[in-house]
C-alpha cells in the first residue's frame, strides 16, 4: 500500500470537509476514476439538491498543476459547452471540487443504435468551442511540440516495446515523415484543441438532467487541461479514430464530412475543399497515432500501466491504414513490416 497516496487521499477528504458550502458527507468519499497521469478522482455525496454528488480531484504537485484545468474550464464554459464547474479549489495543494457529470462515458454506452446521435452531439460541441472558445495566451501546437510527440514512437514503441534498433536510413526516413506531418499540421489555421477528445473523456448526460441543472446540451467534456491552439482536424481525428472503439471507415468518413459541412457553415477555419480537408484529417491522424503508440508503450514500460497494451493493435491498424494510402509514407510501412516480420505488400490510394 502506498502510504503517500493514502496520505493524499486523507488530506483531500479533510480539505473537502472544510469547504462547508459543499455540505459534504465525508463518509461517502469513494474512488470515481483515475487516468494516465498522476491525477485521481473521488466521488462524494452532499446534502445540497443542486449538487447531490461532487467530484474531488487529487492532482499532486509538482507532477500536476490544477491552474490550467481551472483556466480552460472557464474558457469552455464561456464558449457554451458542458464541462465541470469548479466549486472549490486549493491550488497550492492540488485539490479541486467539481460538479459531477455522472459516470456514463460515451465508451460505456455507445452501440450501433445510438452512435450516430452521440457522435453528432460530440461534433456539435466540438464546433461550438472551436468557433467560440477564447484561445488568447494558450500554448501553440507548434512544430517542435508535434515532433516531440512523434519522437515517442521510435523511442518507446519501436526500441523499447518492440526491441528494434532502427538503421540510420530508417531514422532519417522517420524524421522526414515527422517534418512533413508537423509542417502540414501547423499550416492549418488555429482553434482551441482539446487534445484528447474521445469516448473516454466525453460523458453521456441525459437531456432532462442537463436542463434541470442548467448545463449546456450535449456531452460532458473532461480532461481538457492540456488544451492548445492548433488545427481543427486534431480533435476530430481524436474522436473518430478513437484508440478505444472502432467504427467502419465508411461510417467515420460520413461523420467527418458532416462535421466539415457544419464547421464550414459555423465559421471554423477548415479547408473549403473537402478532399484537401480529408487529406489534412488523415495526416493529422497519422501524427496522433504515432504519438499514441509511443505513449501507450511508455505507460507500460516506464509507469507500469499495462491497461493500454490491449489498445495498441487498433492504433497500429489506424497507422497502417493511413500510411498505406499515401505513397510518401512508404518508408514507414517498411519499418512497420520489419517490426512485425511481414512481407511488403502496399497499394497506394494517393
Amino acid at each position: 500500500m502506498n502510504t503517500n497516496t493514502d496520505a493524499r487521499k486523507n488530506q483531500l477528504a479533510q480539505w473537502a470537509q472544510t469547504q462547508t458550502h459543499l455540505k459534504l458527507d465525508g463518509e461517502s468519499i469513494h474512488p470515481a476514476s483515475a487516468d494516465a497521469s498522476f491525477r485521481r478522482y473521488f466521488r462524494a455525496n452532499t446534502s445540497q439538491p443542486e449538487h447531490p454528488t461532487v467530484i474531488l480531484m487529487d492532482a499532486p504537485p509538482p507532477q500536476e498543476d490544477v491552474r490550467p484545468f481551472i483556466e480552460i474550464a472557464q474558457r469552455l464554459l464561456a464558449a457554451g459547452v458542458n464541462v465541470p464547474k469548479v466549486l472549490a479549489a486549493d491550488v497550492e495543494r492540488g485539490f479541486l471540487a467539481l460538479t459531477d457529470l455522472g459516470n456514463a462515458t460515451f465508451l460505456s454506452v455507445l452501440n450501433n443504435d445510438n452512435c450516430r446521435p452521440l457522435y453528432k452531439s460530440a461534433c456539435d460541441a466540438l464546433v461550438t468551442f472551436q468557433v467560440s472558445a477564447d484561445t488568447r495566451g494558450l500554448p501553440v501546437y507548434d512544430k517542435e511540440r508535434l515532433a516531440a510527440e512523434m519522437s515517442l514512437f521510435p523511442q518507446w514503441y519501436v526500441e523499447k516495446h518492440m526491441g528494434c534498433v532502427l538503421t540510420a536510413e530508417e531514422n532519417n526516413d522517420l524524421q522526414r515523415i515527422f517534418e512533413l506531418l508537423a509542417t502540414q499540421a501547423t499550416a492549418q489555421p488555429g482553434v482551441l484543441v482539446h487534445r484528447d477528445y474521445h469516448s473516454r473523456n466525453l460523458m453521456f448526460v441525459e437531456a432532462d438532467l442537463a436542463a434541470q441543472r442548467g448545463w449546456p446540451a450535449g456531452p460532458g467534456i473532461l480532461d481538457f487541461q492540456d488544451a492548445v491552439v492548433g488545427p481543427a482536424t486534431y480533435d476530430l481525428v481524436s474522436l473518430l479514430r478513437d484508440a478505444y472503439v472502432e467504427w467502419e471507415k465508411q461510417e467515420t468518413l460520413d461523420w467527418a464530412i458532416r462535421y466539415w459541412e457544419l464547421a464550414k457553415k459555423a465559421g471554423v477555419p477548415v479547408d473549403a475543399d473537402p478532399s484537401e480537408f480529408y487529406r489534412q484529417y488523415e495526416w493529422m491522424g497519422l501524427q496522433r497515432h504515432l504519438k499514441v503508440l509511443g505513449i501507450f508503450a511508455r505507460l507500460y514500460h516506464r509507469d507500469g500501466k499495462d491497461g493500454y497494451l490491449k489498445d495498441l493493435p487498433l492504433v497500429l491498424a489506424y497507422t497502417r491504414n493511413v500510411a498505406e494510402s499515401f505513397s510518401v509514407f512508404k518508408p514507414l510501412i517498411r519499418i512497420l513490416d520489419r517490426l512485425e516480420k511481414k512481407e511488403v505488400k502496399v497499394g497506394y490510394t494517393f
